[in-house]
């Protein structure tokens, strides 16, 4: 990958986190940087999330200070107003120290230090944005970004440079193997496979509704729930049918791939992954009442298209689940054929692109 005349990219410096969703869609850029020939630095917060995803990558990891952005009223407030600042500072400093041509913010409370501080240092900022609608951070940093990448045509922002790059995917989802995956697990080769997940933290409501209709459920399906850290239902460990997870990493591609059918939240990277993989869904997006309403947002936009069910969560119980499950596995055939009118892109070489355009000479 090239800066135009001007060669490799020499050093890069991404920027995100505060959850998965901020950082793992990074991680196919910064292979295909270091693929290039490009000195990668990785910058998110010093809770530790971040830097455990970049490891394996064997990048420089720098921890910065980050505070939320909240807009609602909080005592951490005050405490964060300290902390972003202090993170602005320690960004500057590392920013000044590291001199790479161009920034890559994935987005997050993380990345908000590192964009101002690239923008006092002169450095020219991408950014992705993956939601429909731009989380805070995004809308904050905006002035300071030369080039805004967003995953869907429909997103409502506006920007001088906005480039429509969808969001880069592991290669191993996109190798996955559904034998293999039906092997990992041990499933029956002949029964239909419904995957519910409900992101990298898990989803209460969603596990709990789950877990309430799983005796009808299993009568027609083998249930695979990944359900988040520290959620897993010792009492259900014996039911025949029913596996649980608390994450999934290396094996994550199979899995989906063994799937005929899927329950999610409405994040934007779980739908794309949807989306790409031609994986017949039903989301239920959380609640305005516990987000700003960008997963409301996300599965709307998706289900104007034709491209999933949507259940709201005001409705979502065991019946609902229920009958929602038997409908998608009745349609399956006509969600897949409007998926494949889905664009699918080769987002990293794209937003790759976007750095080698926007980046100042080496």
């Amino acid at each position: 990958m090239t800066a135009g005349p001007r060669g490799v990219l020499s050093c890069v410096v991404i920027a995100g986190g505060g959850t998965a969703g901020h950082v793992v869609p990074a991680l196919p850029v910064v292979e295909a940087l270091l693929e290039a020939g490009s000195a990668v630095h990785f910058v998110g917060s010093t809770s530790g999330l971040e830097e455990r995803l970049v490891a394996p990558l064997g990048i420089p990891y720098h921890g910065i200070q980050a505070g939320k952005l909240r807009r609602y009223f909080s005592f951490e407030n005050f405490v964060d107003s300290v902390r972003v600042p202090l993170g602005i500072v320690q960004a500057w400093r590392l920013l000044a120290r590291i001199r790479p041509v161009v920034v890559f913010s994935k987005g997050g409370f993380v990345s908000f230090p590192v964009v101002v501080a690239a923008w006092l240092n002169g450095i020219p900022v991408v950014a992705h944005e993956s939601d429909l609608t731009p989380g805070l951070a995004t809308r904050l940093a905006q002035r300071f970004t030369t080039t805004l990448c967003v995953n869907f045509e429909g997103t409502r922002v506006e920007h001088a440079r906005m480039v429509v790059t969808g969001t880069p995917l592991r290669r191993e989802l996109l190798r996955g193997d559904r034998a293999r995956g039906r092997q990992r697990l041990g499933i029956d080769a002949e029964r239909p496979v419904l995957l519910a997940v409900g992101g990298s933290l898990g989803a209460a409501r969603l596990n709990e509704v789950l877990r309430a209709a799983l005796h009808e459920l299993l009568v027609d399906y083998d249930v695979v729930h990944v359900c988040g850290a520290g959620k897993i239902d010792a009492s259900l460990g014996t039911l025949g049918g029913y596996f649980q997870r608390e994450y999934v990493t290396d094996e994550w591609g199979d899995i989906i791939a063994a799937a005929d059918v899927v329950l999610s939240r409405a994040g934007a990277n779980a739908l794309y992954e949807w989306l790409v993989l031609g994986k017949p869904h039903i989301l239920v997006p959380l609640s305005r009442a516990a987000s700003r309403g960008d997963q409301v947002e996300n599965a709307a936009y998706a289900e104007s298209r034709g491209w999933s069910m949507v259940l709201a969560e005001d409705d979502l119980n065991s019946e609902t689940l229920v009958a929602g499950v038997a409908k998608l596995a009745a349609l399956s055939g006509e969600f897949r054929h409007r998926m494949r009118e889905f664009r699918v892109r080769d987002s990293a070489s794209l937003i790759v692109n976007e750095l080698s355009q926007a980046a100042r000479p080496n």
